[in-house]
C-alpha cells in the first residue's frame, strides 16, 4: 500500500475557492464596521459644545450668541477636530452644531465630507427635565447610531 503524501490538487483549490468566497464577504463588512466606528467620532467631540449650550440655554433662557461664547469662555470649540471629525461649527442663536467628517482618504469613502448636525429644542420654554438633541446627517443610516435616524439632505433644524 501506498501512503498518501499530501493534499490533492482539488482539495488544494477548494480551499482557496472557500477563503475567496469568505474574503468577499467579510471585506465589505469589515470596511462598513471602520466607517460606521470613524462616524462615532463626531458624537463624541459634540459632546463638550452640547454641554455647554445646553447648560448656557438652560440657565439664560436662550442660545449663546458669538459674544457669549467670547465673554463668558464656553467651551465649545474644544476637541472639534479629531482624527476623523474635520472640524465643529456652532450656529450661534440657534444653538446647532455641525460635524464636517474628513475627505476621503483620512476616512472611508462612504462618509468622506459628510455632516452630522445636531438640533436643540427651538422652544426652551418647553424644556422639562432633559434637554434632548435631535440629529440628521447626509451620510448612510447604516453608519450612524440609532439615536440619530434622520437621513437627508441638511435642513434647518426644527
Amino acid at each position: 500500500m501506498k501512503k498518501q503524501q499530501g493534499f490533492t490538487l482539488i482539495e488544494l483549490m477548494i480551499v482557496v475557492a472557500i477563503i475567496g468566497i469568505l474574503a468577499a464577504i467579510a471585506i465589505p463588512a469589515y470596511q462598513d464596521y471602520t466607517q460606521r466606528a470613524q462616524m462615532g467620532e463626531a458624537f463624541t467631540v459634540v459632546s463638550g459644545a452640547k454641554t455647554a449650550i445646553a447648560e448656557f440655554a438652560q440657565t439664560n433662557g436662550a442660545y449663546p450668541v458669538v459674544a457669549d461664547i467670547a465673554d463668558l469662555n464656553l467651551d465649545i470649540a474644544a476637541g472639534a477636530a479629531g482624527k476623523y471629525a474635520d472640524s465643529l461649527t456652532v450656529e450661534t442663536a440657534t444653538g446647532k452644531i455641525t460635524v464636517l467628517m474628513k475627505g476621503a482618504g483620512a476616512v472611508g469613502a462612504s462618509i468622506a465630507s459628510a455632516n452630522v448636525q445636531f438640533c436643540p429644542p427651538q422652544d426652551l420654554t418647553a424644556v422639562a427635565g432633559a434637554f434632548t438633541w435631535t440629529c440628521t446627517s447626509d451620510a448612510e443610516q447604516k453608519f450612524l447610531p440609532k439615536s440619530c435616524t434622520e437621513v437627508a439632505a441638511l435642513a434647518v433644524c426644527p
